[in-house]
């Protein structure tokens, strides 16, 4: 990962706690570990920060590409502690710890500050080694990763290309589709969530892409914005696409929503999603460094609330209307910070994080409308290249 990290202020942590390091024990699903080591893994590995440099602990199945790969100053292998002898003899885990132990020793360091989610049984098995291990409770890192590098910036804007191919390709299937009994047809056979899914996957995985899941939510299943829709798409119905892939090479995600309708989905419905609008462009607007999330939260329910509808701010017990929060940080995490909502921070240059008000309603539908940007000085810019608009057409990508 080509990723210029700046650990400054992990280190200035470490000075002012009187620490030695700051260790990392998981695999790269972790994207703490990710960032500061530059290096992937399916198994667990070490990283070890210290003034000096960024060090790592790994298999000599991963050592050679780690030593090619990785943003560290030195790597070494676990046989350089005779890691296998020491499991033989003492079992899985003393051997690790002895191993771990013996690696830190060699860069002198007696204490160690650790992530909150760094594994407990390591922790009580280093301190019983004589170390000292302090949790890190203030996500020193992740805030660090909040902020991008320009490197970062592009491969976000590289998935979200991908992530518009996928999005024109879901359009034009609804947008070419036959209508029969007000059900979707295409090929003859109705037009489901999971074929349209599944076409975004394809297309996803042809651009170096890949995603767990994706949402094509149709009339009320489209009213819970978490609901991943399953079924027939109607005519007349509004249909919420919420698509979130990660490029399978970098790591980086991406996030856009749009919502369609093929056919009249009725006047309130419109109205819904022209309030939807004006707060998605009000939320833009007030995007920039200096202005908290809180305050771009604020704009949205403005909005939405002068249009006559709910938000969690003018009724906590809501469950229609306006119910999560504008926005949240996008990167190596489809949800990290900073965050776009009521108890959301100062934004500052380089931070990228998702607008996507929405409102919802069972007996309506759902509307979500869902674009990514980074913050820069005076305002953002927009990494989403993608027409916003109810009719669904082929080639709206354009």
């Amino acid at each position: 990962m080509n990723v210029d990290v700046d650990l400054a202020a992990l280190r200035e942590y470490l000075a002012a706690e009187g620490l030695d390091g700051y260790l990392i024990d998981d695999d790269a699903s972790d994207s703490d570990q990710r960032y500061v080591s530059g290096f992937t893994a399916p198994d667990p590995y070490q990283t070890l920060v210290t003034q000096d440099g960024v060090h790592l602990l790994v298999s000599g199945l991963e050592y050679g590409r780690a030593s090619a790969d990785a943003n560290a100053a030195s790597v070494t292998r676990r046989a350089a502690y005779d890691y296998q002898q020491l499991v033989g003899e003492y079992g899985q885990y003393e051997g690790k710890i002895r191993t771990l132990a013996a690696f830190l020793g060699d860069h002198e360091v007696a204490s160690v500050a650790v992530p909150r989610n760094f594994p407990t049984g390591t922790a009580d098995g280093l301190r019983e080694d004589g170390l000292t291990v302090t949790v890190e409770r203030e996500g020193i890192v992740t805030d660090i990763r909040a902020t991008k590098t320009d490197w970062e910036v592009d491969q976000i804007r590289a998935s979200q290309r991908a992530n518009e191919a996928a999005m024109a390709t879901a359009e034009e299937l609804i947008a070419t589709a036959d209508v029969e009994d007000g059900i979707l047809v295409h090929d003859g056979e109705a037009l489901t969530s999971e074929r349209v899914t599944e076409e975004i996957e394809v297309t996803l995985l042809r651009h170096g892409c890949a995603l767990d899941e994706t949402i094509v939510a149709c009339g009320a299943d489209g009213a819970d914005p978490h609901d991943r829709g399953s079924g027939p798409l109607e005519s007349d119905e509004l249909i919420v696409i919420d698509i979130f892939p990660r490029d399978k090479e970098t790591g980086y995600f991406a996030d856009m929503t749009r919502t369609f309708a093929r056919g009249d989905p009725g006047e309130e419905a419109r109205r819904r999603y022209e309030v939807t609008r004006r707060a998605y462009q009000a939320a833009l607007e007030t995007v920039a460094a200096g202005v908290t999330g809180a305050e771009v939260h604020d704009t949205v329910c403005d909005v939405i609330e002068a249009a006559g509808y709910e938000t969690l701010r003018s009724d906590p017990t809501t469950e229609t209307g306006f119910i999560h929060s504008t926005g949240h940080g996008v990167g190596l995490d489809v949800h990290e910070q900073p965050s776009v909502s009521p108890s959301g921070g100062e934004l500052k240059p380089g931070h990228v994080i998702s607008i996507e008000p929405g409102i919802y309603d069972p007996a309506v539908g759902g509307v979500r409308i869902e674009d990514l940007v980074v913050v820069t000085a005076d305002g953002y810019e927009n990494l989403t290249e993608y027409r916003i608009g109810l009719e669904p057409t082929a080639g709206g990508r354009q």
